[in-house]
C-alpha cells in the first residue's frame, strides 16, 4: 500500500520536469507547419496565378513526366472564367484575359450567348456553303467566326449577306508545322488550330467552344439544352464518333468527329490553346484535324462524353434511313449535307435542307422523335419522324426493328453492307405508292 501510494507523486515529479521540454518542440513544430503551409501558398500562388502559366506548366509536367497520368490528378482549373471582349465590339488583338466579376451571369443558365463557334471552311468552297451556314446561324443571338484559308471578298457592311452570317476570319500560315501523312492533306493542321485561334482572340463570358464544319446543319436550342447538362467549369469534351466503322477503326471509337461538332468547354479549351502548337507537333503523322485535336485533349487525360445527336453523317446516297430512325435524343446536327441525296423528293438539295431547317425551328426538342401505333385489324404500322416523315407498313413490324435504320445509303468507302457501319442497320424496304413494302 506504501508504494502504491508513493507511485503518483514520484509520476508526478517526472512529467513536470519534461512538460517544458515537450511544450518547447511542440511550439517548434507549430512554428515550421506554418512557416511550410505559407511558404507553400505562396509557391502555389506564384505558379497557378496566370492561366497562361497555369496551364503551360501542367502540360509539360503531363508530357514529360508519364503520358498515363490520370486527369484526376490535374488539379482543376480554380477561380472566375476569363471575361473577354465582346464579338459585338470589333476584336481585340490582345491574347490576354480580363478576368469576369460577373458572378451573376456566371450563374445564369446556359444561353446561345455562352457559346462560341469556329466554323472550319476553305475559300473556294465559301460562296456555296455558306448557304449552309444561313440556314441555322441565328445574326445578334450567336457569335463565332468562319476560319477559311485564304480572303474571299466581302459582302457590304450593312447588307442582309452579311447580317446574316458570322464574320470571316483568315487562319494562320501553318507552313512552320510538320505534317508527314503520305495520304492526308495539311489543311488539318489549319483546322485543328480553329479552337486555338478562337478563344486567343478573346470571348467575353464564353462556357463553350463548339467546332462545325460549312457543311453542317446545327439546331442551335438542342445544343444549349444538351451542353446544360454538363458543367462547363470543368474539363468536357462532348462529341459523337463516326457512323462508319471503317473510320472509328482508323481515328478512335473515343474522337469525337469534327463535322458533326464538338464541343468543348472553357478551362479545357483554354488548357489546349495554351499548349495545342507544341502538342501538334508530336502528332505529324496523323491524318487531319479531328485527331490532333483528340491526341491533345488524350494528353489532358479528358475522355469522350458521346451524345448521340451529333452525326457526323460519313455516308453517301439516300439517308432517309438515318433521319426516320432517328435516335431518343435531341438532334443537334448533320454533316457532309452535299454528300447525300435531297432530304425531300423532287427538291434541290439547298430547298430540302430550308424545309429540313424549317421543320428544326417549329419544335427543337421534338423534331425527328419518333411515334409508333398500330392498326391491329387491319396489320398496319405507322411510324411518324416528326417533321420529316410518314411511314406506313401494311404488316405489324415491331419498336425493336424499326429503331434499327434502314440501309438506304452506303458508307463514306461507298461499301452498303451492315459490317461497315457502327450503328444498328437493317437491310431497306421496297417502297410503291407511298408505302413500304416489307
Amino acid at each position: 500500500m506504501t508504494t502504491n501510494a508513493t507511485l503518483p507523486a514520484a509520476c508526478a515529479n517526472r512529467h513536470s520536469l519534461t512538460r517544458p521540454h515537450r511544450h518547447g518542440r511542440a511550439a517548434a513544430s507549430a512554428a515550421a507547419i506554418v512557416a511550410l503551409l505559407i511558404a507553400t501558398s505562396a509557391w502555389l500562388s506564384l505558379v497557378f496565378n496566370s492561366p497562361s502559366l497555369r496551364l503551360h506548366y501542367w502540360s509539360h509536367i503531363r508530357f514529360s513526366a508519364s503520358p498515363l497520368l490520370s486527369y484526376s490528378s490535374v488539379p482543376p482549373l480554380s477561380g472566375p472564367s476569363p471575361r473577354l471582349p465582346s464579338t459585338d465590339a470589333p476584336p481585340s488583338h490582345h491574347h490576354h484575359h480580363h478576368r469576369d466579376n460577373d458572378g451573376d451571369d456566371r450563374l445564369a443558365p446556359l444561353a446561345l450567348r455562352h457559346i462560341v463557334f469556329g466554323i472550319g471552311g476553305s475559300a473556294h468552297l465559301w460562296q456555296r456553303r455558306r448557304e449552309f451556314v444561313r440556314l441555322w446561324w441565328r445574326p445578334g443571338a450567336m457569335r463565332g467566326y468562319v476560319w477559311l484559308d485564304d480572303g474571299v471578298p466581302r459582302a457590304p457592311r450593312n447588307s442582309s449577306l452579311a447580317r446574316s452570317l458570322p464574320p470571316v476570319r483568315v487562319s494562320e500560315d501553318i507552313s512552320r508545322f510538320r505534317y508527314t501523312n503520305p495520304t492526308g492533306n495539311p489543311s488539318g493542321l489549319r483546322i485543328a488550330r480553329i479552337l486555338a485561334e478562337t478563344v486567343r482572340i478573346g470571348h467575353r463570358g464564353a462556357r463553350w467552344f463548339v467546332l462545325v464544319d460549312d457543311d453542317t446543319i446545327i439546331c442551335p436550342e438542342n445544343l444549349v439544352a444538351v451542353l446544360a447538362k454538363y458543367d462547363w467549369t470543368e474539363m468536357v469534351y462532348v462529341g459523337g464518333p463516326s457512323e462508319s466503322h471503317s473510320a472509328n477503326t482508323y481515328f478512335s471509337h473515343s474522337m469525337a468527329f469534327g463535322g458533326g461538332g464538338i464541343a468543348i468547354s472553357n478551362p479545357l479549351a483554354e488548357a489546349l490553346a495554351g499548349m495545342m502548337d507544341e502538342c501538334i507537333e508530336r502528332y505529324p503523322r496523323l491524318y487531319g484535324s479531328d485527331d490532333r485535336l483528340h491526341a491533345c485533349v488524350s494528353e489532358l487525360g479528358v475522355p469522350l462524353t458521346r451524345e448521340y445527336g451529333f452525326h457526323q453523317w460519313d455516308i453517301r446516297g439516300s439517308a432517309h434511313g438515318l433521319l426516320a430512325a432517328h435516335p431518343v435524343a435531341p438532334f443537334i446536327s448533320i454533316h457532309h449535307v452535299e454528300a447525300v441525296d435531297p432530304l425531300y423528293p423532287g427538291l434541290s438539295s439547298l430547298r430540302s435542307l430550308k424545309l429540313f431547317t424549317e421543320a428544326m425551328k417549329s419544335d427543337p426538342p421534338s423534331f425527328l422523335q419518333r411515334s409508333i401505333c398500330y392498326d391491329k385489324r387491319k396489320k398496319l404500322t405507322f411510324s411518324i419522324s416528326l417533321g420529316y416523315v410518314i411511314q406506313v407498313f401494311p404488316s405489324i413490324v415491331l419498336p425493336r426493328e424499326l429503331e434499327r435504320s434502314e440501309r438506304t445509303y452506303a458508307a463514306w468507302n461507298k461499301l452498303n453492307s451492315r459490317n461497315e457501319f457502327d450503328i444498328d442497320t437493317r437491310d431497306a424496304y421496297r417502297y410503291l405508292e407511298g408505302c413500304a413494302v416489307s
